[in-house]
């Protein structure tokens, strides 16, 4: 199974292509994060990521796309734009025919490091090592889109496993 992870961003969209064997083993397809120009207006950097996402999806084929659920945000105008480039990513995800699912922080942080409050280094070396990287995933951003991939594909292996059960 083939999962693209996507933390959502107004600065930075991170992204992760994870691949599970069946054997179990994970490894990483690709990884990075689209940067914005914050003196764009919203509308041509909402643009940017749906082309960019959108790209990406036709060049991994993943079979699923994760992004990080909606969380409590002390500014409101803050959430409204990140509320917006979820939007774009789902779109993105929709229009190439792919599910998605969305997964609150401390879940994503609880599959990868085990504890719901890691902090953000604890995320990046846990990435690190469960993928075999040979370096830290950079942006913070784009190690975030990696657990959230990861995070999908445990859960996806749960499910599966709990469907066999009651077979």
């Amino acid at each position: 199974m083939r999962v693209l992870g996507i933390d959502c961003g107004t600065e930075y969209t991170g992204y992760g292509v994870v691949e599970q064997a069946e054997d179990g083993r994970l490894s990483c397809r690709a990884v990075g994060a689209i940067r914005l120009n914050s003196r764009e207006p919203l509308a041509a950097r909402l643009h940017t990521i749906f082309n960019r996402l959108s790209e990406l999806i036709q060049q991994h084929q993943p079979d699923d796309v994760a992004i990080e659920d909606v969380f409590y945000a002390l500014n409101a105008k803050s959430a409204l734009k990140l509320g917006q480039v979820r939007g774009v990513a789902m779109l993105a995800a929709a229009a190439a025919g792919r599910p998605v699912a969305e997964y609150a922080p401390l879940s994503i942080k609880s599959a990868v490091v085990g504890y719901g409050r890691a902090e953000k280094s604890q995320v990046q070396h846990m990435v690190a090592r469960l993928l075999c990287l040979e370096s830290l995933p950079q942006p913070s951003d784009a190690a975030d889109a990696l657990a959230i991939a990861i995070c999908h594909l445990h859960t996806a292996a749960t499910l599966a496993r709990q469907a066999a059960a009651q077979t």
